[in-house]
């Protein structure tokens, strides 16, 4: 039997090797000339750069795709860090995140008004958290009845009330730990989904339970090596790729997905899967009356402003990942997520890949990937905005590192919310789909198969179980799980 999947993210891959286990003949069309979707990467240069995602958590979802196929070895290294990001405040406070959680809870202890045991009993509820709602919430399809009649949904039914479902982020960070600053640090983990910690539910505090207890890594030749080895693997496995290749429709003949139209050729397929933002598939690849438009536009993610600077120089006090505040994290994100735009004074993530791959810059420089959270595109001028948007993050990166380093960007490449759209595929340039600023965004996200179209599905970060690697793999793991067996 023969699939198509359209788009080559990390999902589509996955997808893909998963379908190929099931006996199917896949093929992978690729809008792109190049695999990845997000992941991707950038050489300015004699500066290479992570584009897209920069942390790498649940590495075993991706050695999971190369046991379907034990005789083929090709493989890629990672290394799990010993410090997983430094955090900065403009009133001169910071603190080291040590991957160690004992040595992480002795760093907030020493550095501000709370115990290493508060900082220990939340991680340990972040791990309780994870293993209740994990296998119901992220490994399954949630509109599917056979989910709710699992003997896994018990469990956490009968904790609802440890989830945190009906407090927001920031409530429950507030009531665990007395100083500001610690909560605006936990606080940030709303942002691994695009999401407010003002308005997420409290069950999000299971995210750092990723990086404290479970581990945080980065692949030894930059987290395109991940797309690089899996499409290697792919290829072995006789999977076909074609490249420079646009869909233009989903066939459908009496309610089932049938193949795929391009420019010139129709593809026939048995399968299906769908890759591409759920807002495309829906509103260019099928016909109105495949699909069912919601009433009204679910919320998007945030979106993102990124500058790619070779800077001369070693800052000694960066890490790999690292955090510079904002003074009002709540007036941050209401004017992110409630006005649509972009404030005075923004967080800024600085990630530097070669403090652990030095091949990633010259001798003596650094290659900083430096990101700040903005709203999703929505007819902003992004050109006109660079100038204000760069001063901003230079001066405070000079305020709280009290460094120049305006004088020490030798190479400079950037990327707004509308490129991200145009790039990737995105609709209005969201990271995460739409945003999960709602208790009901795990049900209001687009399942994982069409209920108009037989035989066709959905995987990737706009649709269950959201956005990121690790949900974007899970989200072809539930996809492929509904597809039977091409023998079957």
């Amino acid at each position: 039997m023969k699939a198509v999947v359209i788009g080559s993210g990390i999902a589509g891959i996955a997808s893909a090797l998963r379908l190929k286990s099931k006996g199917y003949d896949v093929t992978v069309l690729e809008s792109s000339h190049k695999p990845g979707g997000k992941i991707t990467e950038l050489q300015l240069g004699a500066y290479r750069f992570d584009m897209g995602p920069s942390l790498f958590t649940l590495p075993e979802l991706i050695d999971e795709l190369y046991t379907l196929f034990p005789e083929h070895k090709t493989q890629f290294d990672y290394t799990r860090l010993k410090v997983i990001c430094n955090y900065f405040w403009e009133d001169g406070k910071k603190v080291q995140a040590d991957a160690d959680p004992q040595q992480f809870a002795k760093n907030i202890e020493k550095e501000f008004n709370s115990s290493k045991t508060e900082v220990l009993d939340y991680l340990e509820e972040s791990k309780k958290i994870y293993e209740l709602t994990t296998p119901t919430f992220m490994e399954k399809s949630l509109h599917k009845a056979s989910t709710w009649l699992s003997k896994d949904v018990i469990k956490p039914i009968l904790s609802i009330s440890k989830l945190h479902l009906f407090n927001t982020l920031a409530d429950v960070n507030q009531s665990r730990f007395k100083d500001p600053h610690v909560q605006q640090l936990f606080n940030r983990y709303a942002t691994y989904n695009g999401s407010s910690p003002f308005l997420t539910p409290g069950v999000m505090q299971v995210i750092p339970h990723l990086e404290f207890n479970l581990g945080a890594f980065l692949p030894k030749n930059g987290m395109s090596d991940i797309i690089y080895s899996l499409v290697s693997l792919a290829k072995e496995v006789g999977i076909e790729f074609r490249f420079n290749e646009e869909v233009k429709k989903i066939i459908v003949c009496q309610g089932t997905a049938k193949g795929v139209e391009l420019k010139n050729e129709v593809i026939k397929a048995d399968v299906v899967v769908s890759n591409s933002d759920v807002h495309n598939t829906q509103n260019v690849l099928l016909k109105k009356e495949h699909f069912r438009k919601p009433s009204k536009e679910t919320a998007r993610s945030s979106s993102a402003f990124i500058f790619y600077w070779g800077i001369k120089g070693n800052f000694e006090e960066l890490d790999i990942h690292n955090i510079l505040f904002s003074k009002n994290y709540k007036e941050e994100f209401k004017t992110i997520f409630e006005e649509e735009k972009l404030g005075e004074d923004p967080t800024i993530y600085i990630h530097i890949s070669s403090k652990l791959n030095n091949k990633d810059a010259p001798a003596g420089c650094e290659n900083w990937f430096v990101m700040i959270n903005t709203p999703p595109h929505n007819g902003q001028n992004w050109g006109e905005e660079k100038a204000r948007i760069k001063e901003l993050v230079i001066n405070k990166i000079e305020r709280v590192l009290s460094k120049t380093i305006s004088d020490k960007i030798e190479v400079e490449q950037c990327v707004s919310p509308d490129d991200i759209q145009k790039n990737t595929g995105s609709f209005r340039g969201a990271l995460y789909g739409t945003s999960s600023n709602s208790k009901f965004a795990a049900f209001l996200r687009h399942p994982n198969f069409s209920n108009q179209v037989k035989n066709l599905y959905h995987c990737g970060g706009s649709v269950h179980p959201g956005g990121g690697i690790p949900l974007c793999l899970n989200s072809a793991k539930i996809a492929c799980s509904l597809i039977p067996d091409s023998n079957g």
